[in-house]
């Protein structure tokens, strides 16, 4: 018969193996908040529950990190963002590329109409944590990730741009996009949008621009 301090070191170290396998077998995802005027950047193994910095800086691998200048950041898989205003949101995201995002509100601030840029975006997903508690909303664009056809090495990072209209973040209605496509002058096309005005014209290929509202 096994002692119970024998038994207590081996349900321990079989609790640690079976975490660790667990850990080994999900995809950690990214987590970028801001707290205290400090950017924070995470590795996360599991889902945190939307604006509990507590439990993210106690579950997750968390540094500080400020935006680059120059070249856009780039997340092949998940990002979920915390924030509470949308100008150091569009500073931390604007022109990035993100397949699939999520973007939690975590204040009660009504946020202006301005848009939000994010390239390559497949998965949208949205939470109104603090402003008005809600089910989370999520938006597929262009059928489901992954389903897009292939883009050769040389073609622009941002050929597929998706314009966010923060506003959203105001109302209960369901998200919404529509996209236009085959374009080729992206500035001319929408001469009024200043957001297009530093986007190169491509030869011989077109843009995908996305608006989510």
């Amino acid at each position: 018969m096994a002692r119970p301090g024998h038994s207590l070191l081996l349900v321990s170290m079989l609790g640690i193996l079976a975490l660790g396998r667990f850990t080994r077998g999900r995809q950690s995802s990214t987590l970028i908040f801001t707290k205290e005027d400090t950017v924070r950047k995470c590795s996360c193994p599991a889902a945190v529950r939307d604006c509990d910095y507590s439990l993210a800086s106690l579950l997750c691998s968390c540094r500080a990190a400020l935006p680059v200048a120059g070249e856009p950041a780039s997340y092949s898989g998940h990002l979920t963002v915390w924030f509470t205003d949308s100008s150091a949101l569009g500073l931390l995201l604007n022109f990035t590329l993100v397949r699939d995002l999520k973007l939690s509100l975590c204040s009660a601030s009504t946020l202006p109409t301005e848009y939000l840029a994010v390239c390559g975006l497949e998965r949208l997903r949205i939470h109104t944590e603090a402003k008005r508690p809600a089910p989370e909303q999520s938006l597929l664009l262009h059928g489901a990730p992954g389903d897009r056809p292939p883009r050769h090495p040389g073609w622009p990072p941002c050929a597929d741009v998706s314009f966010l209209d923060m506003a959203l973040f105001n109302r209960a209605s369901s998200l919404r996009s529509y996209s236009v496509e085959n374009v080729a002058n992206i500035a001319g096309h929408f001469p009024y949008f200043s957001h297009f005005g530093t986007f190169p014209s491509l030869s011989n290929k077109s843009y995908v621009v996305t608006f989510i509202y």
